[in-house]
């Protein structure tokens, strides 16, 4: 049985109209350091989206959402934000802000394997 290890994590947001703060979970992003994981999963939900804001570029945030699975993959075409350290990559994604898609508050957990806990989170925060 694999030793359990604690893990952060948080859910991606999209705000289609930010000063209205409506959000629909778009995604969610796991750390763990001790197994040396980052990783994001996400998905637009168009429908979503537009019972939200009709004008929404859905198309916009779809990019900036891949562009978090870049960042935390350490894709080389991620920018220079990818190129970070998994920990740095981690905190300036989790970050504040006042954009479009938008993140939770950090929160943690202990799991035996973080690929799996993440694909588990995402099912239960943003599928569901």
């Amino acid at each position: 049985m694999p030793t359990r290890t604690s893990f952060d994590y948080a859910v991606l947001r999209v705000a289609p109209r930010v000063e209205r703060e409506e959000f629909v979970n778009a995604g969610v992003i796991l750390f763990c350091l001790q197994r040396r994981f980052l990783g994001a999963r996400v998905h637009v939900d168009e429908s979503k989206l537009r019972a939200l804001s009709s004008e929404v570029d859905v198309e916009l945030v779809r990019g900036r959402l891949e562009a978090v699975v870049k960042i935390c993959d350490g894709a080389a075409d991620g920018g220079p934000v990818a190129r970070l350290s998994q920990r740095q990559r981690f905190h300036w994604l989790v970050a504040p802000r006042s954009t479009i898609v938008q993140v939770s508050p950090v929160h943690t957990g202990i799991c035996a394997e973080p690929k799996a806990c993440l694909d588990n989170l995402f099912r239960q925060l943003v599928l569901s």
